[in-house]
């Protein structure tokens, strides 16, 4: 049981961290495209949190996995983010070299935290337990799509709107 609430004192002290650093790349950016994607990770990154703390207070508490506590997340709505900003803005900006590097340091983050999750998810043998974990996972890991889905557009918009779109290759 040690070895699992200090698995999760390490996920609460990187969600508060990454979620620090979303807001402060929320509020320093211009581009509304990476505004709107850190402002919407940061929002997921808290809801991360509250679940991972409520789950460690009751394991610490209990010593058991918690029957009756909550292990269903809000799915991510981080993609639906880049498609609405898309569609809300005549061209989208370039990404200037603070968002690039940004957006890369949180590439690396989500990357990370997609693999830790799976990770542990792959080390407990409760189905709930594993349940919850695999869905950390995969918002991780949703959440690294859609950052290297912002890269590519910011960086190469024509390549992106053409590998996105593709309208104008079949005539649709």
């Amino acid at each position: 049981m040690e070895k699992r609430l200090n698995a999760l004192k390490v996920a609460l002290k990187n969600e508060t961290n990454e979620r620090a650093f979303y807001l402060q790349h929320a509020k320093r950016t211009k581009n509304p495209l990476g505004k709107a994607m850190f402002e919407q990770i940061a929002d997921e990154e808290l809801e991360h949190y509250e679940r991972l703390k409520e789950l460690h207070d009751r394991l610490d508490k209990d010593g058991l996995w918690p029957e009756t506590l909550p292990i269903r997340v809000k799915d991510t709505a981080v993609a639906n983010v880049l498609n609405k900003v898309i569609k809300s803005i005549p061209r989208v900006p370039a990404g200037d070299v603070d968002d690039l590097k940004a957006i890369k340091t949180a590439i690396d983050f989500e990357g990370k935290g997609a693999d830790f999750y799976a990770r542990l998810r792959d080390e407990v043998t409760n189905p709930q337990e594993k349940t919850f974990f695999d869905l950390l996972a995969r918002m991780e890991h949703e959440h690294f799509n859609s950052l290297k889905d912002t890269e590519e557009l910011l960086t190469n918009p024509a390549a992106w709107y053409l590998e996105k779109e593709k309208s104008g290759l079949d005539g649709v």
